[in-house]
């Protein structure tokens, strides 16, 4: 790893970066690899990661179409947590937290993960009793849950509207000490460099065009690089699963749909944890440059623009404010959008698909980015043996042909059922 002194950081600054070495290699791509990890952001990565270090499998390539995270890795709200109810839920986004709180020494790149904490309001008796329910479920299973009186709340949170006069009048919460938030860029980058290092191959600019096929199994794409073969090939796209399947004549229980996120200017700090709301469906963090990061439901219908609708960040913005009126003041400084795949149930696919040789990890809504790490460790798991991984075996595609589903309303933004 190189380091570099102030000195040499000020003058990289000024001079354009002409003396650093590139974070990762820019290969040309193999007539053939093992294994092909079809999409370039967190998830991808960590598959070729783990794929290299965990199973000693290194004739890997991650094709991306644009630059790393350039996708939904970049366009989130970069929140971290595994306060879910059901067991097959927990149990994965649990083994991930625990990825995360050693991922910054793992990659020797500081991911900027800060467990600040991850919070549910609850807005009614019903509310209080999911949110009952779900902590009763994560402590069951060794998971932190702790139940946040008012006066609790009013110490922790002295900006949070608590009045009888609120417009959504707040009765308690449960909160995920652990929870927290990361740098979603250098999550990425840290991936990239680390599965470099141990000799996959990262390509970038490099789009997949279509699939071959022989006796119909896959046997390697056709990119805007020359056709590239490999044993196993991996789908890992996020809101464009459903368009690379179809590559291979596969139709998947999934629609993309657009997620939106804003930030306002900088501010001195106010919101020192994740707040989420058990009914409104609205978000709020600060992020470590002073910016209130907030978010809510997606705009509701099927697209892959990544451009969002005003009326949707007002509405967020409007639910926001309610939760702390001092938000009102300040001026918006962006927004953006990403194009997250909804399975029909809400939870991810990982696994097998009926096509031999395709593997697909996708449907992940809302939380994608919060499984980054045991994403990538199961989806390597599954591509070298061949069979999923003990927490990822729920996760199956065939699980909508038999009914086992894994609906858990409210576990992001807003419930699932279709």
């Amino acid at each position: 790893m190189q380091r570099y002194s102030a000195l040499s950081l000020l003058r990289g600054g000024l001079n354009g970066q002409k003396s650093w070495q590139r974070a990762w290699r820019d290969p040309a791509p193999k007539s053939h690899y093992d294994v092909i990890v079809i999409g370039g952001g967190g998830h991808g990565l960590a598959t070729a990661y783990y794929l290299a270090k965990v199973h000693g499998i290194r004739n890997v390539a991650v094709l991306e179409r644009g630059w790393i995270g350039g996708g939904n890795t970049g366009r989130n709200t970069t929140i971290v947590r595994s306060n879910y109810r059901q067991p097959a839920l927990h149990n994965l986004f649990e083994f991930s937290l625990k990825l995360w709180e050693g991922m910054s020494d793992d990659l020797n790149y500081n991911v900027m993960f800060s467990q600040r904490g991850a919070m549910f309001l609850g807005h009614s008796d019903s509310d209080m009793i999911r949110l009952a329910e779900r902590g009763d479920a994560m402590r069951a299973a060794g998971i932190d849950a702790e139940f946040m009186t008012m006066d609790q709340l009013r110490k922790k949170l002295p900006l949070l509207d608590l009045s009888d006069k609120a417009r959504y009048p707040i009765v308690g919460a449960l909160n995920q000490p652990r929870g927290g938030t990361a740098r979603h860029d250098a999550v990425a980058w840290g991936y990239a460099r680390a599965a470099d290092a141990l000799g996959v191959d990262v390509i970038q600019n490099c789009e997949v065009l279509g699939m071959d096929m022989v006796g119909g199994r896959v046997t390697g794409v056709q990119t805007t690089r020359g056709p590239i073969g490999a044993d196993r090939v991996g789908i890992c796209v996020a809101g464009n699963s459903g368009q690379v399947a179809a590559m291979a004549d596969l139709r998947l229980p999934i629609e993309s749909h657009l997620l939106q996120a804003f930030v306002s200017e900088p501010v001195k700090p106010m919101i020192d944890m994740v707040i989420m709301s058990q009914s409104i469906h609205a978000y709020v963090s600060q992020s470590d440059k002073g910016e209130i990061v907030m978010g809510g439901d997606p705009d509701l219908y099927p697209t892959y623009s990544q451009r969002g609708r005003p009326d949707r960040i007002e509405g967020v913005a409007g639910q926001c404010i309610a939760l702390f009126p001092a938000l009102s003041r300040l001026r918006m400084l962006r927004s953006w959008a990403g194009t997250t795949d909804m399975s029909f149930d809400g939870s991810p696919i990982i696994g097998t698909t009926p096509v031999e040789g395709l593997y697909l990890n996708g449907g992940w809504c809302y939380g994608g980015f919060k499984a980054t790490p045991a994403s990538g460790w199961t989806y390597a798991h599954t591509l070298a043996k061949g069979e999923p991984h003990a927490l990822n075996a729920p996760f199956s595609l065939d699980r909508f042909e038999t009914g086992a589903t894994i609906d858990e309303t409210g576990a992001g933004p807003m419930p699932h059922h279709r």
